[in-house]
């Protein structure tokens, strides 16, 4: 029990003339009032961040999905503030994970597209017949930057990576830009060898056959806490989930199919986009169980931190890199009301769970300023407590205000993705300010304007009715783009619009069934992938 030292405890002695006597009593008095316990000071908090990968917008249950069970992933919304307009930097994921670590839009800090993709002439290699031919990008995040994580170690932090990582190869990897340990980051941005061991990872030996990656990874955070309990942290669990290829077990997928067809199963699944075929439901009983089991990873590092103690002193952040897949790679999800998903321009490519835990502050609250990955950096370093670095996260604002119900500046937030989407996006440019958001496309060069607080389903196009906003619109997003020195698509001169035109009307005849019956033989009774579940069966023997 805390004892309280007062001048009244005191006052009935007296010292006379002599001075000695005082200056005894006086220091004994100041030793004891420098012994106080410290228990009441504040201690400045935990950190535990979870990123999803291709994980969209109305993905949970809390968000709105009848078919996707998240009851922990709800629980950080429910305790925290939910940012009903959060953003990722960019529709694709390396971009925006390099937002995350740098606090730089992708146009500043140069990774523009996922770190693989080909540009150039190569990028007719992909056979796609398109117009133009996608520039350069940076393959790695800068080691000139200091990242979130080296603020936080400067700030007296120990600090953890787990996961995907997918911004550079060796020698960029996480423990060379600020984090002291790292389980499972490296050069791929997908879960090599599959979500069920034995997988490949030179820096996440598998475990035993048949272990799931997502608990994997969320058991290597959990020793983490254990091990630091006593020690300021800073925790970042990337997930491989939910990216591709979509992988679960018997066990999840029977639950899943049977709840797809107690929901009533649609007749057709997809509807043509500008390139690809876009999914419009929610059925996919491999992709529910796949974002299950992230959800069960992320119950285990929850209920690590209230066992250990810890939950009240820990900010828990949750957010994705980038829209759900709608087209392209496994044709995964549908992010409607949010128009078309990852790789794509659109709203249902760029909208995030966006999710921020401070014990004491938010409680389920929503807030409808928009916010984007580069907010995170300078929001943690001043709940941190330390320093904020506004010329290192020069394109991101701290988010305290709003945790605390107060406002922040109205300020632009801009995309650049010059490239085109391997899900059908198109090399383009944004814009959003209040309300309003403009697409700048470099194919042909032409703008839509959408009104987000009444359309944000993108469907009514505004441009012609409000040239001057889109002038003004477009002014500021160049203005940005030539500061940075953003680079831009060119024209290809062997682009042939017959040859495009024969391939759409492929896609259209051939792709669109294909995809339409591979949906019906996920939920058919009879569906097995032919691998043992994907190797979810523990087979030791």
């Amino acid at each position: 029990m805390k004892k309280e030292y007062q001048w009244s405890s005191f006052k009935h002695l007296s010292f006379g003339k002599d001075r000695r006597g005082f200056y005894v009593f006086l220091t004994f008095a100041l030793l004891m009032i420098s012994c106080h316990p410290k228990s009441e000071e504040k201690q400045n908090p935990n950190f535990v961040f979870i990123l999803a990968d291709d994980y969209g917008y109305h993905d949970l249950s809390i968000s709105g999905s009848k078919f996707y069970e998240t009851p922990n992933i709800d629980r950080i919304a429910a305790e925290g503030m939910i940012f009903t307009d959060g953003y990722a930097t960019c529709q694709v994921c390396s971009p925006s994970r390099a937002s995350i670590m740098s606090g730089k839009f992708p146009a500043r800090h140069g990774i523009t597209d996922w770190i693989g993709a080909a540009t150039g002439e190569d990028w007719r290699k992909q056979g796609r017949q398109n117009q133009l031919l996608p520039p350069e990008y940076e393959h790695s995040l800068s080691l000139n930057y200091t990242t979130l994580p080296e603020a936080m170690k400067e700030a007296g932090y120990k600090t953890f990576f787990a996961g995907k990582w997918h911004l550079g190869s060796k020698g960029s990897w996480p423990e060379d830009h600020g984090f002291n340990i790292n389980k499972g980051g490296w050069d791929v941005g997908s879960p090599k060898g599959g979500y069920f061991a034995p997988w490949e990872n030179p820096n996440l030996p598998s475990g035993p056959n048949g272990e799931n990656l997502s608990m994997r990874l969320a058991k290597e955070t959990v020793q983490f806490l254990k091990e630091n309990k006593d020690t300021a942290f800073f925790a970042y669990l990337a997930f491989y989930a939910v990216h591709g290829p979509i992988q679960t077990t018997r066990e999840k997928w029977t639950k899943y199919r049977e709840k797809a067809e107690e929901l009533g199963i649609a007749e057709t699944g997809y509807k043509m986009g500008h390139f690809f075929p876009i999914r419009q439901v929610q059925d996919n009983p491999v992709y529910a169980g796949l974002v299950e089991a992230m959800d069960d990873a992320v119950g285990e590092v929850l209920k690590a931190l209230d066992e250990l103690g810890l939950a009240e002193n820990t900010v828990v952040i949750f957010t994705s890199d980038n829209g759900g897949v709608a087209a392209g790679d496994s044709y995964s999800t549908s992010n409607l009301p949010l128009r078309a998903g990852k790789g794509y321009q659109f709203e249902g490519g760029i909208r995030e769970p966006y999710f921020i835990k401070v014990p004491g502050l938010g409680n389920g609250q929503k807030n409808s300023t928009p916010v984007t990955g580069t907010d995170f950096y300078p929001t943690i370093l001043e709940l941190a407590g330390a320093l904020l670095k506004p010329a290192e996260h020069s394109d991101g604002v701290s988010l305290v205000p709003l945790l605390k119900g107060g406002t922040i500046p109205e300020r632009p937030l801009i995309w650049h993705y010059p490239h085109y989407g391997n899900q059908g996006g198109e090399p383009s440019s944004i814009i959003r300010l209040g309300d309003w958001k403009l697409i700048h496309y470099y194919e042909d060069g032409r703008e839509e304007l959408y009104n987000l607080k009444n359309d944000v389903e993108e469907t009514t196009d505004l441009a012609a009715e409000h040239k001057g906003i889109v002038s003004e619109l477009n002014e500021k997003l160049f203005n940005y783009l030539d500061e940075v020195g953003a680079k831009f698509p060119v024209k290809d001169p062997e682009y042939d619009p017959k040859k495009e035109k024969d391939y759409l009307q492929n896609v259209i005849n051939k792709r669109w069934p294909q995809l339409e019956k591979q949906r019906l033989d996920y939920l058919s009774k009879d569906y097995d992938p032919g691998n043992d579940w994907w190797g979810s069966k523990i087979t030791n023997d």
